[in-house]
């Protein structure tokens, strides 16, 4: 067999093997500000396991009692929930992708397989320790600001927990945390329980690698401009684009998180201004389009799950100013909202809502119907 037949054949099974064995959990998050004051936080959810049900959103009253989960079982740290707050779930579990409480702050959770590392758990510790789901719903029930959150976190201790019910995956995790003031951080845990705080690049955040690994990488895309290119004169001959958009030629057009970060990157740096932060809202979903990702693209034909139509389960985008959770799913492609001002959080019982019972995108007909009348004789 020739070299360079080898090494084809070799990188194709090793494609093959990575795409079979690694879950799809792709999910990129942005953020846009508008002139109203507006701080708008977007992502997509992508799971291209089976249905890990991200459509199904838990309404969690003020006053709820926690307990942490351990390796022991709910032995970990227990509180009360001080604040109210909706969350998206995952395979009937009390915590999901993402999240936002009554007060505006907003709690997502992004895939960091390879290099979040949580602390080994102590059993002293054990009033402290939490899982990484625990650590979610700490943090929407307890604060209304970053800064709250980022001064408590000493107080936590946040250990490893197999849940087979997850989908039998792994949960290694990084957040994205922002308030109604545009305050934002991540938050990464690696090396056995360091906590890492970093400023968002952007708003911007993906998967794998550690998020410094991201902003180092950014320096490859310097040249990227929404200024289309120039014409230029090589003797006799003008050269001139072809198109707009030239300027971002070398955009990295794959679903890698490394792609994903440069691209998204660029389309909230490239954003237009936007007047309120309901504009936001729209403009985001139209930003996250370009992330959505078929189910084919990712997964061999032999290994495409039987019961999800696409790897990109679920986008959603808060409004942080207005405090409304807007959604939409891959079974239902309608954006739909749950407005936190209008539900009393102190009477208000726990409850999933599920608008997606039918599984079945709304197509709305307009076809123009005119009355056929009968022909005079």
């Amino acid at each position: 067999m020739k070299l360079n037949s080898f090494l084809k054949n070799s990188i194709i099974t090793i494609m093959v093997i990575s795409l079979i064995t690694t879950p799809s959990y792709a999910c990129t998050g942005i953020t846009l500000l508008s002139k109203d004051g507006g701080v708008v936080v977007a992502r997509t959810v992508e799971w291209a396991l089976n249905d890990a049900q991200h459509n199904q959103l838990l309404i969690v009253p003020r006053n709820k009692e926690f307990k942490a989960q351990t390796p022991e079982g709910t032995n970990g740290k227990n509180w009360k929930g001080k604040y109210g707050f909706v969350t998206l779930t995952a395979y009937g579990q009390p915590y999901g992708p993402d999240g936002m409480n009554e007060e505006g702050l907003y709690v997502g959770v992004y895939y960091l397989p390879g290099f979040a590392q949580y602390a080994e758990y102590d059993k002293s510790n054990a009033s402290k320790s939490m899982s990484v789901g625990d650590l979610m719903q700490w943090m929407l029930s307890s604060f209304k600001t970053v800064d709250e959150a980022i001064a408590n976190l000493n107080n936590v201790i946040v250990v490893n927990v197999e849940n087979k019910e997850f989908g039998g995956a792994a949960l290694p995790f990084h957040f994205k945390i922002v308030d109604q003031s545009g305050n934002s951080k991540i938050i990464e845990i690696v090396n056995k329980g360091e906590v890492k705080i970093y400023e968002p690049y952007l708003g911007v955040i993906t998967n794998s690698p550690t998020y410094d690994w991201h902003l180092i990488n950014q320096r490859n895309y310097l040249n990227l401009s929404n200024t289309p290119n120039q014409q230029k004169v090589f003797g006799n001959y003008e050269l001139n684009p072809l198109g707009g958009g030239s300027g971002l030629i070398g955009l990295p057009g794959d679903f890698t998180p490394p792609s994903r970060f440069v691209r998204a990157a660029a389309f909230t740096a490239s954003c237009r201004p936007l007047s309120t932060s309901t504009e936001a809202v729209i403009e985001s979903f139209r930003i996250l389009d370009n992330f959505n990702i078929p189910l084919g693209a990712q997964m061999p034909n032999e290994n495409i799950p039987g019961d999800i139509v696409s790897a990109t389960q679920i986008t959603s985008s808060s409004d942080l100013k207005e405090k409304i959770y807007y959604f939409h799913t891959m079974w239902n492609r309608q954006i739909r909202k749950i407005d936190l001002k209008l539900i009393d959080f102190s009477t208000i019982k726990e409850q999933i809502i599920n608008d997606d019972a039918k599984k079945e995108n709304e197509i709305k007909d307009v076809t123009p119907i005119q009355s056929k009348k009968k022909a005079k004789k």
